[in-house]
């Protein structure tokens, strides 16, 4: 385990412990690293390559993106044997609800913990609870035909160590690079999630047609070694707040309170929650899509591929606020990349030929991660460090939390109308989003000071 976190030249960086003014030793492997990322060349501060130069980041970057491909290959899974399982689109939104309704609830406890405890200790614990929660869902799903009870259940507790993880794990980004660096790490960090999204399900769909869901699931319980591993390899600094911190009840509702006090932070998470309930259907209900839609077998190494081309347009889209667009606007990427997202949403939902439906949902992809990279860097660089975790937890609340209840909403009216209907819906509201996402500053009103500020309102 690495000793201490390089306080000089590069904050976030971990290395042995040196005296004050005395440069900080490293291994030759750690020089040769840190002379394949810099490569010589000037380093635009908030850039993705500003934000490798953070050894600490890297390293926990890396065992979060090789965890995440095993998420992705169960989550694909999943979603395919449920709809395997009945062929009902309420079935899947009853499952996807399992997985990501208690981020409605608990998100606000994770975040709560988050700004209390140990950020890295609480990662590792939830983590380990996750490997074994992945076992026991092979062991459910290993009979031909699954108990559907049993397979609900071991997804939504898996679903409630998500909901504490992953406030914890967005609150811990800024602690792994310079503030300057961090839209740049928020970038990488979409980017790899969405990166998982293109390797896990074709790893996932290939496995599922060769040695079924089990084997699918246990190999995600394994991944989760990575992440852990990674953890453990670092020690991070404490949250650099001199601001004390709300207790108890107030502490769970300081998120809410930074929202009614900032608009900004207000417009954010009401984006957010209104696209995740209303225009994030077609995700949740892929499988439907695939298979009503496009006439692509939904257990299939195709329906794997399609899954995996939104994953890399996702991927494009995130890499791009931290790289093309890294010194662009990204209030204004907020609003233009939801325009362009209704547009593809309502060419998605109109296609019939599965080549098309390829190459659409690519772009559906840079689209979408365009806009949630953008509005997330907007969120995490308005907040200060001491209520990010209680924020965090809301915006996990609207991102996560609220899809389940849309795909909950919109399978008995799949069911009566078509998918293309409620994809169509969702195009709209994300074009009227787009008239309502202002978040410059002056358009939060005289005086407004955004909370991330030096001397930024108290918790």
């Amino acid at each position: 385990m690495l000793a201490a976190v390089r306080a000089e030249p590069t904050p976030g960086r971990a290395g042995p412990a040196a005296a004050p003014g005395e440069p900080v030793p490293t291994s030759p492997v750690e020089d040769i690293e840190d002379a394949l990322v810099d490569g010589g060349r000037p380093i635009v501060p908030g850039s993705a390559r500003a934000a490798l130069r953070h050894r600490t980041f890297r390293r926990v970057f890396y065992g979060s993106f090789l965890s995440n491909v095993g998420t992705w290959m169960q989550n694909v899974v999943l979603g395919a044997l449920a709809y395997d399982l009945t062929g009902s689109p309420s079935f899947v939104g009853v499952v996807l609800f399992a997985q990501l309704g208690p981020m409605l609830l608990l998100s606000v406890v994770g975040g709560a913990l988050a700004d209390t405890l140990d950020r890295r200790r609480l990662l590792v614990t939830v983590a380990a609870t996750q490997l074994v929660l992945s076992f026991a869902l092979a062991a459910v799903a290993a009979p031909d035909r699954p108990n559907q009870v049993a397979l609900i259940g071991v997804v939504f507790a898996i679903g409630v160590g998500q909901a504490l993880f992953n406030p914890a794990y967005a609150a811990l980004l800024p602690q792994l690079v310079d503030r300057r660096d961090l839209s740049g790490a928020i970038a990488l960090h979409s980017a790899q999630m969405n990166g998982s999204r293109v390797v896990g399900p074709v790893i996932g769909a290939l496995l599922d047609s060769t040695l079924g869901a089990p084997s699918v699931f246990m190999l995600n319980g394994v991944s989760y070694l990575f992440v852990i591993a990674s953890l453990s390899s670092v020690h991070l600094p404490a949250p650099s707040s001199s601001a004390r911190p709300a207790k108890g009840l107030r502490r769970l509702g300081a998120g809410l309170a930074v929202a009614r006090r900032d608009v900004v932070v207000r417009r954010c998470l009401v984006t957010i929650v209104t696209f995740s309930l209303v225009s994030l259907t077609f995700v949740g209900q892929f499988p439907v899509v695939a298979e009503r839609n496009l006439g692509i077998d939904e257990r299939s190494t195709a329906y794997g591929v399609l899954y995996a081309c939104f994953g890399v347009g996702a991927v494009l889209g995130a890499l791009s606020i931290g790289t093309v667009f890294s010194r662009r606007s990204k209030e204004r990427i907020v609003r233009r990349a939801l325009v362009g997202y209704a547009v593809v949403l309502a060419v998605f939902a109109l296609v019939r030929s599965p080549a098309v439906g390829f190459a659409v949902v690519l772009a559906l992809g840079v689209t979408y991660f365009a806009f949630i990279t953008s509005l997330s860097t907007v969120l995490q660089e308005r907040v200060a460090d001491h209520e990010r975790g209680s924020v965090t937890a809301l915006w996990m609340m609207g991102f996560g939390g609220t899809v389940p209840i849309g795909n909950l909403l919109a399978g008995p009216v799949i069911e009566s109308t078509s998918i293309t209907a409620v994809m169509l819906v969702g195009a709209v509201s994300a074009l009227g989003l787009s008239l309502y996402a202002r978040l410059e500053p002056a358009d939060t009103g005289a005086g407004a000071t955004p909370t991330g500020d030096a001397g930024a309102h108290a918790a």
